[in-house]
């Protein structure tokens, strides 16, 4: 059994291993390539934009993430280009390996919106090989992927020799897989493809009279496709391909938040926000279930005080069905004075009086910080992004306090799980001020804390989230918030979160937490802002654009009637940014 998976990066461990065993496999399998090439392999998944090339990288690998074979390819956004420069299989006597792994790159293809795949093989014709065995081969590789529909480019010069290449040598043939597209190529666009292959991929070895003679040999129209010659697979040739499993962003999710309900007027964090949420995300092919996993209590104490977390779950479990508790005494913070009932403790830990303490608060708030969890750790384990769609929300629930519909920071929770693989940012969208994290990461440098919000000089929570909030001690530099008017253009807004991810980006993060609101939009009970569909999903793409591995955990946003629209359209800029 084996799993093929897309590599982004190596800013997590388990991509950094996989990564140094593809470069093992091409030092065998690929003598002839350089090795400063090699050794750069990680440096180009990291920077998309060198040589106008984004390199992308697909490992296949078995139970205990032994590598089994791979496959690397380039793509150029702006001249429409996809080329598939290598692929392999480790040689242990198993087939399946290299079809499986070149249909997982037709899939992402597709999803790049090219012409379809090119690349380079050697020639099938007898009299062009050096040997018999060279020809038997020669003919396997092109059998291989005639397969899928792939067939070499006819009437070109693209096999003239190099003007310094040894007697003897073959020149490939240049092939194309219409990805079942049945995709017509034309002179103008393909001489730009063609152009683009031999200036970005070999700039060393293709001096300009030869790139011109070359690029120009492409006129006829439409461009010749050789006919086919071995077997074609009609049912993967033309097959609708789909978004790969291991492109999607795993969403974890419970049904336990259903039994923390506050039937009370006007109280808008109910359980139908999820359901509309999640209506709407159904729709689409981006997401796939995760499963929740339990979060050990280390990780929950991690970022909030022991005695309140054991005081909200003893409280919670007193408790019948038919009773909330909400505060009507604040004592002074006086850790030897709290008071020794419980209900009049409330006041104690909780900042306001609109979040009750009730029989099932503990534990719908408990799951939540499960799926947090869950998501922080299928990134860890190589997942590019996950979504934790959770209720109660978490961002206002501090080290030793909750409030503001919250009582577990789960993005806290997230963030510093990551953050025990390297420096992270928590980005936060919400309309409202994410104290809670700011609190919970205000004296650490290793979690870079940014908020976009409402000024709360008139949005709650009023009391902090102001612009010289700076961090303290270590953490000095790595809170920065960004309070805006109570009205704003979506241009003002837009503008904001890049300023917010150029100084994430500085912070050179190993992965980003999202702390999602969507009471942004306009009409929502709770904020005053304007942003609709479109908007949200510009923000979700230039999120995505930073191409980091990335947790997003739900919170605010009351307007369940745009909620789930909105909610998909900023996963769906998330993806295209990411993935594009």
């Amino acid at each position: 059994m084996f799993q093929i998976r897309r590599i982004h990066d190596d800013l997590l461990p388990s991509n950094r291993h996989s990564i140094e065993q593809v470069q093992l496999l091409m030092r065998d399998r690929f003598p002839d390539v350089l090795q400063a090439d090699i050794d750069g392999l990680p440096g180009k998944l990291r920077d998309p934009l060198k040589s106008k090339l984004r390199s992308l990288l697909w490992v296949a690998e078995g139970n205990h993430g032994e590598l089994r074979g791979f496959a690397y390819a380039k793509h150029a956004q702006d001249v429409g280009l996809f080329w598939l420069d290598f692929i392999s299989a480790v040689r242990d006597g198993r087939g399946g390996i290299g079809a499986a792994l070149y249909q997982r790159v037709r899939e992402s293809a597709r999803q790049l919106e090219v012409p379809g795949i090119f690349m380079e093989c050697l020639p099938d014709e007898k009299d062009q090989c050096s040997s018999d065995a060279a020809y038997k081969e020669n003919v396997a590789r092109m059998r291989f992927y005639e397969r899928f529909g792939a067939r070499p480019i006819i009437g070109t010069q693209w096999q003239l020799p190099l003007p310094n290449a040894d007697e003897g040598d073959m020149p490939p043939m240049l092939v194309f897989d219409d990805l079942g597209q049945k995709t017509v190529l034309h002179p103008k666009e393909t001489q730009l493809i063609a152009d683009a292959i031999l200036l970005r991929k070999y700039p060393k070895i293709c001096p300009p009279e030869y790139r011109k003679a070359v690029v120009t040999s492409f006129t006829e129209d439409p461009i010749r496709i050789r006919a086919p010659r071995y077997e074609v697979d009609e049912t993967i040739a033309n097959d609708i391909l789909k978004i790969p499993k291991d492109e999607r962003i795993v969403l974890f999710t419970h049904a336990s938040h259903n039994i923390h309900h506050v039937r009370e007027r006007g109280y808008v964090e109910s359980p139908a926000r999820i359901t509309a949420i999640k209506r709407e995300l159904d729709k689409t092919e981006l997401f796939l279930d995760g499963k929740v996993t339990h979060a050990p209590e280390a990780a929950i104490l991690a970022v909030h005080d022991v005695e309140m977390v054991r005081f909200m779950k003893k409280l919670s479990e007193s408790l019948d069905d038919k009773k909330a508790v909400y505060p009507y005494v604040f004592p002074i913070r006086n850790a030897a004075r709290k008071p020794k009932d419980l209900e009049t403790r409330v006041g104690y830990y909780c900042i306001d009086t609109f979040t009750p303490m009730s029989k099932n608060a503990w534990h719908a708030a408990r799951v939540a910080a499960d799926c947090a969890y869950s998501a922080a750790r299928a990134v860890v384990e190589g997942a590019p992004m996950a979504y934790a769609l959770v209720r109660p929300p978490g961002h206002h629930a501090e080290y030793g306090t909750y409030g503001g519909f919250c009582y577990l920071c789960n993005a806290g929770i997230a963030a510093n799980e990551l953050a025990k693989l390297g420096p992270v940012v928590m980005l936060d969208i919400d309309y409202h001020h994410g104290n809670g994290q700011q609190d919970i990461f205000y004296k650490r440098s290793d979690v870079l804390t940014l908020s976009i919000h409402g000024d709360p000089s008139f949005a709650y929570p009023y009391f902090c989230g102001f612009a010289e909030e700076i961090g303290e001690g270590e953490g000095e530099g790595f809170n920065v918030n960004y309070p805006l008017p109570e009205t704003i253009t979506v241009e003002r807004f837009l503008k904001t979160v890049q300023k917010a991810l150029k100084r994430a980006m500085e912070h050179k993060p190993v992965a980003l937490v999202i702390s999602l609101g969507l009471d942004t939009a306009k009409g929502d009970p709770t904020g005053t802002w304007s942003l609709g569909a479109a908007d949200f999903e510009a923000v979700g793409k230039l999120i995505g654009q930073a191409k980091l591995p990335t947790v997003v955990v739900q919170e605010g946003g009351y307007d369940t009637k745009v909620l789930g629209t909105n909610a998909r359209r900023f996963f769906t800029g998330l993806w295209r940014g990411h993935e594009i």
